[in-house]
């Protein structure tokens, strides 16, 4: 009788377990973004706006070498205020190359602040047709498989494409009323 109370309540128990089970699903942000035609967009201009400026620093790198080299030929005969002048002048570019690079180019940068604000509403818009396709699909989680947690994944709990469609469902519309 012990044995049959037990079997039952195990039973109860694993049934009541399996009941509350969350579903969980993957998406591929990174794939997401790579087929959403207004990321891509964006950041060609972005990569346009970096290759501009590493052309100026590249530019003022070539006259600072410039500059450098003319000094250090023309050093022994400038004297006095001449030679102060045009070592404060090479200098000053010196200083002026690593300003940029840091003020363009750092961890800080204007290029970190100009890929925040690119991916912050392609970010938006992706959480947003998450949310709906874990709704509608009854998930109680979704991991992204980009940050490269996911070990083993059977397609059939990859959300990804699901995602993709609800995104690009909004933008054949826009298109659509566009014409």
């Amino acid at each position: 009788m012990q044995t049959l109370k037990a079997f039952i309540f195990l039973f109860v128990f694993s049934a009541f377990s399996f009941v509350n089970a969350q579903k969980i699903g993957v998406v591929d942000t990174e794939y997401i973004l790579g087929m959403l035609p207004q990321y891509k967009e964006a950041e060609a201009r972005l990569n346009s706006q970096i290759d501009t400026w590493q052309n100026d620093l590249q530019n003022q790198q070539s006259e600072y070498e410039r500059k450098r080299a003319a000094f250090e030929n023309e050093k022994v005969l400038l004297i006095g205020d001449q030679l102060r002048l045009r070592e404060k002048e090479v200098l000053d570019l010196e200083k002026n190359i690593k300003t940029t690079t840091s003020l363009r180019f750092g961890s800080t940068g204007e290029i970190s602040k100009l890929r925040a604000n690119l991916m912050t509403p392609f970010q938006d818009q992706i959480w947003a047709a998450i949310q709906r396709m874990s709704e509608k699909n009854g998930l109680g989680m979704v991991l992204d498989k980009t940050d490269n947690n996911v070990i083993f994944l059977q397609k059939r709990y990859d959300y990804t494409d699901k995602v993709l469609d609800i995104l690009l469902k909004g933008t054949d519309k826009e298109k659509k009323s566009k014409k």
